[in-house]
């Protein structure tokens, strides 16, 4: 199965409502590795050190694939990690890390009436969050004749390529990276356009950008 480009947040995102008296804070920040998570978590109980409730959920990777966690931080059982994650798993935002932090405000909402405030802050959080997209890229080595220059930067753009480096010799060589779905419709064309006297060699593995 070949990786997909996926949303990801571009920026932390804060919001906040007030729900039976009770303060409910919300913290979105992009996140890429389970470490990274627990970093930000730990960070929002140190800003909000008074709060009752610190509840968290995160996705690390692709939104449905990625290195996933939840905390109900002392809220009762299924009603705040479990919610927020379900929110973020049906929004399809990896590399995702939300905290949402309670101040009690003295009147209980009940399982069913918490339930719906940690989703619906999450909900809110991700409805004001700016997003870009992660896109698998691939490294392609190639080493082409100097008439063949011209050519290959007009299929540039074509390709979402971009060079990252040239070196000249009796050929020119180029280090490309583009997506890695054009790949296969790059290398097709090279060595249709190049009678195959092109040189390749495309990297196995994903990069991502």
């Amino acid at each position: 199965m070949k990786n997909q480009a996926y949303p990801v947040p571009s920026k932390n995102n804060r919001t906040e409502e007030t729900i039976k008296k009770s303060r409910f804070i919300c913290d979105i920040k992009p996140v890429s590795t389970r470490e990274e998570a627990k970093e930000f978590i730990a960070s929002i109980k140190s800003e909000f050190p008074d709060a009752r409730h610190h509840c968290s959920a995160f996705i690390a990777g692709p939104p449905q694939t990625g290195d996933m966690g939840m905390s109900d931080d002392g809220e009762p059982q299924g009603t705040a990690g479990k919610p927020m994650l379900q929110v973020l798993q049906g929004s399809g935002i990896g590399d995702i890390a939300v905290v949402v932090t309670r101040y009690f405000g003295g009147i209980k909402l009940g399982t069913g009436g918490l339930v719906r405030a940690y989703s619906g802050a999450v909900q809110q959080g991700l409805e004001e969050l700016d997003v870009v997209m992660k896109v698998p890229m691939r490294i392609v080595s190639l080493e082409i004749s100097y008439a063949q220059e011209g050519m290959l930067r007009r299929m540039l753009d074509e390709y979402r390529a971009e060079i990252e480096e040239q070196n000249f010799g009796t050929g020119l060589m180029f280090t490309l990276i583009m997506p890695s779905d054009q790949i296969d419709k790059f290398c097709k064309r090279i060595v249709e356009d190049t009678n195959g006297t092109a040189e390749l060699l495309v990297e196995e593995k994903d990069i991502w950008r």
